[in-house]
Parts: structure tokens; C-alpha cells; sequence
């Protein structure tokens, strides 16, 4: 213990010392033409993007005394996901589904009014209060760990030098020894569905719609547009998806996406898959899309007074300046990288969303904790394959692992085990059971495979089993780990029974 404490003195002198050396890292922020925050000295890591990946690149980057610098051409810090996308999207998905429940369940609990009318205003108002509260909660942060922040956009003019094009018209170069591309993504829009955020909508649009549409179409069935559609549907709006595909997000296991879909349907959501959209008329008061088979035959055509384009995203790496410093990128768009997130050019990273992997907020931060400890020269990880993935529409889905088709086609020998909510004590209840967990397993060691939840708070309950993939868990360590009742994550348990042997409560 004597050994410790004094290797821990150390330390803190050690990094007190580099942060002497660094000057310090004061943190400013720059918008304008009031000079640059640093006081001209070399940072050690820029960071080009203040979305999820960037600002927490940024701030481990501090921590661990490295001079730091955080270009963001939004004005305000937490990308798409807190300004535009995860945060915004999850308070309105709250407020609907509390309107829902007023409107639809609160009878069966007791509890009766004798009005009850939605005040949209009020409901943007609160959205707009998180994101504002969480942006300014970002600032904080840069400030207590001495990130500078500048406000403008960046382009790489050299692997050490980032020319900043500031909000307020003027420009200035920032200059460091490692920069990271944390640029994110940016919208996939379809050909021939041209996205005025009024009437043809992206995820932004449609988090700032100023009334409630009658009908909604929603062109894409992944996590984005099922979660909008959901927050619109909940309000009172007709919704009908189109997607191309057979399935409602491909990604998910097919057994778990059935029930899924058939929930939806429940919510009176439409469904019109293997469908491809091939003309738009926005002319009128409404949109009419024009929608035949994927295959090819008879069109027909859809009406509405909102269409939401929701067909996925892409890797923001226009006019960074990567062709001309020769930045290796696949024909996706995505910056490829080696293993510590380094390009083939020296001294220059990606993470997030302009690299492969999936798109996911959670994924992106990850990579900037990891790209960071690497150029620290520590060490850093990121298991892509137990990244886990939630739905948040009502009941919530959720999964980490691998799905039982992909499974089958690597020939494995697993076993299946399962357990309904409608067999949960705490999900019946809160008159709340609709939802199944699903554990695979291999068939001869048990360690866990994968693990498919769909219940009212999957996304929570998700991390027991990502933490179980994480260490090599198998289903019988869950089985055997005592879980608080009612719960739940009971449920969990359960089918953790269910796969090693059998199951107590069914």
C-alpha cells in the first residue's frame, strides 16, 4: 500500500509538471477576432468536431495533461446528438409518452380528469430547456478541465495546422501536434426528395414541427424514424413507413423484431416495407408521394401533411481538407484508420461516426476516451462487436451481442432462452408487460452470445448484459446472481434460467 501511495505522489507531480510545461491549458473561448485562446503555442491534441466523440476526446484529452483544443462550428457544444438528435428526440419521446399514457392507461390506474389536450409550445419549450441546459453543461466542463474552445470551422491545411473559419467572419489557424476528425455525420437525403424541414422533413425538421400532422409518412423503418414516427403518432398523427427493405431494422434479431413490429402495429403504426418511394409532389398544401414495389410494379400514391426522410446518415468529411493532405477514406466516405484510430497521414486521428462502426453517440465516445490514451501513449480499447444498441420507442428495444441469424450463418451450436414480461412481477404490476428478454448462449461452454431485450426500460436493463458479453459471462453467472424483486431485470435473470436450465416463474 506504502508503494502505491508514493507512486501515486508521483503521478501528480509527474502530470504537474507536463502541465507546466504545456503552458498551463487556459481555457477561452474564441468566436471572433479577440485573438486566439492559447496564447499561440502548439497544442498537443486539436480536436475538429464538439459532438459526442469530439468534446469527450477533448476533455480526457485534458485530463491527462495534454494542451487541448475544441474546434465547433454549431456555436454550441454536443453535436447532432444533443442539439438535433439523441437528447431532443428522448424528451419529446417522453413528453408523447406521457401524453399517451394520460390519454390511453392512467383510467386503469385510478386516476381520471376530465380534460386533457396537448400544449405543443410547452412540450418544444421543455425539449429546448434540455439541450440548452446540457449544452451549457458541456462549457462547464471545457472550462473546469482547461479545454479551449473555439467556434467556427475547421479545415486541416497541414497534418499540424486546422484553418478556422470563425461564426463571426473572421478566421484563424490552430496548430497541433495530434488532430482528431470528430466531424460525425450528417443527413442521407434520397434523390428526387428534395428536405425543405417544412414539409419534407429530416430528424431536425421534425423535432421543430410547430403543429401536429394528420398524417405523417416516414420514409426509412430504423431507430430514427420509428422513434419519430412514434413521438407523432403518440400526438394523434397518422403514420405509415415506407421502407425499402423486408424488414424493419435489419439489424435487430428477427424473432425479437416480429414482436416488435407487432407492437407498433398495436400503436396503429403503418407498415409498407419492400416499397421504394419514385416520385414527390409538394406543390399543393401537402406532400404526395408517389410509392410502387421494390421489385417493380403498380404505383400508388400516399398523401400527407409531413414526410419525414429518414433513410440513414453519412460521414461528414466535405471540405475538411482530407483529399488534399491524400487522408485515406473508403467509398463510403469513412476515414479509414488503424487500430489507435490513426490515418495513413502522421499525426492526424478520426473517430465517431467518419470511421467504420456504428453510427451510435455512445460508440463515438468510446473512440475519443481510446484515441486519447493512445496518443498518451497508454492504451485504449474498443470492442465494436458488444456495443450496445437501443430502440426508444415504447417498450424500448434494445441488444448487445450477436443475433441468432448471425449465429446460424457462422454454423455455431447455441442454445436459446426466454422469458415474457407478462411473467414479470414488476412489469404486471405497473400494468406494463409487453416485451420478452432473450439470451443465446453457446450450446457447450455458456458463455453468453448475445442478449435481445424488449421491455418498457430495455435500455437500461441492456448493461447487465453488455458488462456479462464484456468479461466472458456466462448465462448461469447471470442465473445465479441474486437480482432485487420486484424488478424488472428479474426478467433477465429468468431467461438466463431459461438458457442453462429452466426458468423458476414460467
Amino acid at each position: 500500500m506504502a508503494m502505491a501511495s508514493v507512486a501515486r505522489r508521483r503521478a501528480a507531480v509527474a502530470l504537474k509538471t507536463v502541465r507546466g510545461a504545456l503552458g498551463g491549458g487556459g481555457y477561452g473561448v474564441v468566436s471572433g477576432s479577440r485573438g486566439f485562446a492559447t496564447g499561440g503555442e502548439e497544442n498537443d491534441v486539436v480536436v475538429i468536431g464538439g459532438g459526442p466523440g469530439g468534446y469527450v476526446a477533448a476533455i480526457k484529452a485534458a485530463q491527462l495533461g495534454l494542451k487541448t483544443t475544441c474546434i465547433e462550428k454549431r456555436g454550441t457544444l454536443g453535436g447532432t446528438c444533443l442539439n438535433v438528435g439523441c437528447i431532443p428526440s428522448k424528451a419529446l419521446l417522453h413528453s408523447s409518452h406521457m401524453y399517451h399514457e394520460a390519454k390511453t392507461s392512467f383510467s386503469h390506474h385510478g386516476v381520471k380528469f376530465s380534460q386533457l389536450e396537448v400544449d405543443l409550445p410547452a412540450m418544444m419549450s421543455q425539449k429546448d430547456k434540455a439541450v440548452s441546459n446540457l449544452t451549457k453543461g458541456i462549457e462547464g466542463l471545457f472550462k473546469k478541465n482547461k479545454v479551449n474552445y473555439v467556434k467556427g470551422f475547421g479545415k486541416l491545411v497541414s497534418p499540424s495546422e486546422v484553418k478556422v473559419d470563425l461564426i463571426d467572419g473572421n478566421s484563424t489557424v490552430v496548430s497541433g501536434k495530434n488532430i482528431i476528425i470528430a466531424t460525425g455525420s450528417d443527413i442521407k437525403s434520397l434523390p428526387g426528395v428534395p428536405i425543405d424541414e417544412k414539409k419534407i422533413v429530416s430528424s431536425t425538421g421534425a423535432l421543430a414541427l410547430t403543429a401536429i400532422p394528420k398524417k405523417l409518412v416516414v420514409i426509412g423503418a430504423g431507430y430514427i424514424g420509428l422513434e419519430m414516427g412514434s413521438v407523432w403518432g403518440r400526438l394523434g398523427a397518422e403514420v405509415t413507413v415506407v421502407e425499402f427493405a423486408p424488414d424493419i431494422v435489419p439489424s435487430m434479431d428477427a424473432e425479437v423484431r416480429k414482436l416488435f413490429q407487432r407492437s407498433l402495429e398495436k400503436q396503429k403504426m403503418k407498415f409498407m416495407l419492400k416499397t421504394k418511394v419514385v416520385g414527390v409532389d409538394a406543390s399543393g398544401t401537402g406532400v404526395k408521394l408517389t410509392v410502387e414495389p421494390a421489385a417493380g410494379g403498380p404505383a400508388t400514391t400516399l398523401e400527407a401533411d409531413v414526410v419525414l426522410v429518414s433513410a440513414g446518415r453519412i460521414p461528414y468529411t466535405a471540405s475538411l481538407g482530407l483529399d488534399a493532405l491524400g487522408v485515406n477514406m473508403d467509398k463510403a466516405g469513412r476515414i479509414l484508420v488503424d487500430e489507435k484510430f490513426k490515418t495513413n497521414v502522421d499525426g492526424v486521428y478520426a473517430i465517431g461516426d467518419v470511421i467504420p462502426g456504428p453510427m451510435l453517440a455512445h460508440k463515438a465516445e468510446e473512440d475519443g476516451v481510446a484515441c486519447v490514451e493512445f496518443i498518451a501513449g497508454r492504451h485504449g480499447h474498443v470492442d465494436y462487436s458488444l456495443v450496445p444498441g437501443v430502440v426508444y420507442t415504447h417498450p424500448e428495444v434494445a441488444s448487445v451481442g450477436q443475433t441468432e441469424e448471425q449465429l446460424k450463418a457462422a454454423g455455431a451450436v447455441y442454445r436459446v432462452g426466454k422469458f415474457p414480461l407478462m411473467a414479470n412481477s414488476r412489469a404486471k404490476a405497473i400494468d406494463d408487460a409487453e416485451g420478452v428478454v432473450k439470451i443465446l448462449a453457446d450450446k457447450e461452454t455458456d458463455k453468453i452470445l448475445g442478449v435481445h431485450i424488449m421491455a418498457p426500460n430495455a435500455g437500461e436493463m441492456i448493461h447487465e448484459a453488455a458488462i456479462a458479453l464484456q468479461y466472458g459471462a456466462s448465462s448461469e453467472d447471470i442465473a445465479r446472481t441474486c437480482h432485487a424483486h420486484p424488478t424488472m431485470s428479474e426478467a433477465l435473470k429468468e431467461a438466463a434460467m431459461a438458457t442453462y436450465d429452466k426458468p423458476i416463474h414460467i
